[in-house]
């Protein structure tokens, strides 16, 4: 298979390739999906005040280095502008205070970013979460392929950026790795991904149960994408999922009312 293409046919901004209509999770929802599947993401709390941002930031520990996230639901926080004039959706601090004036700034103001248009979109919540130290960055989604007619993993050992620009520079660096709706997948399959990711010894089997877990997700809660990037592996060689997309097809609402439940109307 011609990995550029079936990426392109796959990829997440329509992952099956047909006009429907999508609920999206923010970022702090889809961790806390996730942490109920075991699957390890960074310590965070979603906050609506700066009285919970210092809380938030204090329960992390002396010493951590803070990430605030502006959650809402559009790319490019990082580079985007509050309609205040506050710069950055996305900003590295060092002690909780300073965590907490940043996170004031951005309460129920509009987010605007390359993806919002010129009105933005408004920040209610904001993510306090802790600061993860990486080796080395990959990409791992899971999405139905329309021509095999079920689950696929691409996997690649880049990540950070998107799975578009990195089939374009670098097409070998994307491995398309399909799933046996029937079999579910086995640790033959998991085992794949994670090498195909570059994984080796206790950082692989790591990796494969973390896919394990992120494929029963997918299935279980009738999710149409699951995207982790970046997936890392830290200096101490844990794996850690980082940034998460998933999202579901409305039509699935009647089957998972707990995960419509956390659709954001703003």
């Amino acid at each position: 298979m011609n990995v550029l293409r079936a990426a392109t046919r796959v990829s997440p901004s329509n992952p099956c390739g047909r006009q429907v209509r999508f609920l999206h999770l923010h970022e702090y929802q889809s961790q806390d999906l996730m942490r109920g599947y075991g699957i390890r993401v960074p310590r965070g709390t979603a906050v609506t005040t700066k009285e919970e941002a210092l809380a938030a930031a204090k329960s992390l520990g002396d010493g951590t280095d803070i990430v605030v996230k502006a959650q809402v639901l559009a790319g490019g926080r990082g580079l985007g502008t509050f309609e205040n004039g506050f710069k950055s959706g996305v900003h590295l601090c060092y002690d909780s205070s300073t965590a907490a004036d940043i996170a004031s700034k951005m309460f129920g103001q509009n987010l605007v970013t390359k993806q919002t248009g010129a009105g933005g979109k408004l920040c209610s919540k904001v993510l306090i979460t802790e600061r993860m130290y990486m080796r080395r960055e990959m990409y791992l989604g899971i999405l139905y392929d329309r021509e095999s007619q079920g689950p696929t993993i691409i996997a690649s050992r880049e990540g950070g950026t998107s799975i578009e620009d990195i089939a374009a520079s670098n097409p070998d660096a994307i491995k398309n790795i399909p799933v046996n709706m029937a079999d579910g997948i086995s640790p033959e399959v998991a085992d794949a991904v994670a090498e195909a990711m570059g994984f080796h010894g206790e950082s692989k089997t790591q990796c494969a149960e973390q896919v394990k877990k992120l494929y029963q997700l997918f299935i279980e809660k009738d999710a149409t994408l699951v995207e982790i990037n970046p997936m890392i592996e830290t200096p101490q060689g844990e794996v850690v999922c980082i940034d998460a997309k998933i999202n579901f097809d409305d039509n699935a609402d009647f089957r998972q009312p707990d995960v419509f439940a956390m659709r954001d109307t703003t």
